[in-house]
């Protein structure tokens, strides 16, 4: 792994999350770009009081699964909010999101069912589909006329369930919702998504891929997470129709199997929503930051993956080159990280910078121009 350029270090930070850190050994001032922390959240101030409330109230954890002795009047209260916020039935909760994908596929499809998932899926839905029996179908990266393919293909199965990302977290696309529904409505199949990428920020009211694209009422089931844009903490969920939910709190292995949630992050997800619920403006905040980057990157000669997403991978190719570059933006006070295989194809590796509603337009610039620097240092630039 070494001798291929791919090994992965982690750096130790000495402070809390947000737009700027301090890392273990020194470099304090450190612009941050590669954290999930979309909305700044998981640094603010209404966040980490509520998580105290909770943490004195409710205690640091129940010792327990759900069902034995581990649910309290919060973790309710929480699911009743989410399930809320996406305008669905009910709300499920998970440890974290990675979770709820292992958990829905093998409760929900039997050998007689079928799932049809994007090539480019995050590891967690491919994984969680491994662990059911269904019938599985990969169709090409958002490739409409391959789904469809798949999909007449699969019409000799009891159900069909479309499985993809709202949001690809590698580059930064937009999976074509609208017409994936189309497809689904044509073929009678269900759709399932998983938002981890999107939930907080994308749409009006940042509730995601599916308001953004106008398809609310026709995605049947929403996987997402509470450590992102959600307070950046840990929890998943699932949410959709009440049935599912139902179901999954007596056959999904995680929920059955894991303590629920602590109290701390319970209280710091449902003040997050709180945040969100009161006024669209933190989330409407990322468009111009992200567009204020995208395109200054480009003008800088860079290609940049993906479209107006904060999710910006700045594709390389080459994993050694991703991974020196990386270390002297940090040299330059920016904090980016490269990614190669595995974590993304071979002969596609990038540095993948992610824009925060906390951000200023100035560690915006500052970003670029180190980029620019070290890209020309490099032979990255012209």
């Amino acid at each position: 792994i070494r001798g291929a350029g791919t090994w992965k270090s982690e750096r130790v930070i000495a402070s809390r999350q947000g737009p700027h850190l301090r890392l273990a050994g020194g470099g304090a001032g450190i612009i941050n770009f590669c954290a999930n922390n979309y909305l700044g959240l998981s640094s603010h101030p209404e966040v980490i009081r509520a998580a105290v409330e909770a943490l004195e109230k409710f205690g640091a954890g129940l010792s327990s699964v759900r069902f034995i002795c581990g649910t309290q009047s919060i973790h309710k209260d929480l699911e009743e909010k989410i399930a809320r916020f996406h305008q669905r039935e009910d709300a499920i909760l998970y440890a974290s999101c990675f979770d709820a994908n292992a958990g829905i596929f093998e409760a929900l499809l039997t050998p007689e069912d079928a799932v049809l998932s994007d090539e480019l899926n995050h590891a967690s839905i491919i994984d969680g589909i491994r662990l059911c029996k269904a019938n599985k179908y990969r169709y090409k990266h958002m490739d409409m006329q391959d789904l469809e393919a798949k999909l007449k293909e699969a019409q000799k199965h009891r159900l069909r369930l479309v499985a993809t990302d709202g949001a690809f977290s590698m580059d930064g696309d937009i999976a074509p919702l609208r017409e994936i529904c189309q497809l689904a409505q044509k073929y009678d199949a269900l759709v399932f998504i998983d938002e981890c990428h999107a939930t907080g920020f994308l749409g009006p009211n940042g509730r995601g891929t599916d308001e953004l694209l106008g398809v609310m009422d026709k995605v049947t089931i929403i996987n997402s997470t509470l450590g992102k844009a959600l307070g950046g903490a840990a929890g998943g969920y699932t949410t959709g129709p009440k049935p599912l939910i139902d179901l999954l709190r007596q056959r999904s292995r995680p929920y059955l199997f894991s303590n629920s949630l602590p109290p701390a992050v319970v209280g710091c997800a449902s003040k997050a929503l709180d945040l969100l619920m009161e006024s669209n403006a933190i989330a409407q905040s990322m468009a111009a930051k992200t567009q204020r980057f995208r395109s200054k990157m480009t003008a800088a000669g860079f290609t940049i993956s993906g479209k107006d997403h904060p999710i910006c991978p700045v594709m390389l190719g080459d994993a050694r080159l991703a991974s020196v570059m990386a270390e002297d933006m940090l040299n330059r006070g920016i904090y980016v990280i490269g990614f190669s295989y595995p974590v993304v194809p071979k002969g596609k590796a990038r540095i993948r910078v992610q824009i925060s509603a906390v951000h200023s337009d100035e560690d915006i610039d500052r970003c670029v121009e180190a980029f620019t620097e070290v890209g020309q240092k490099h032979g990255a630039l012209p």
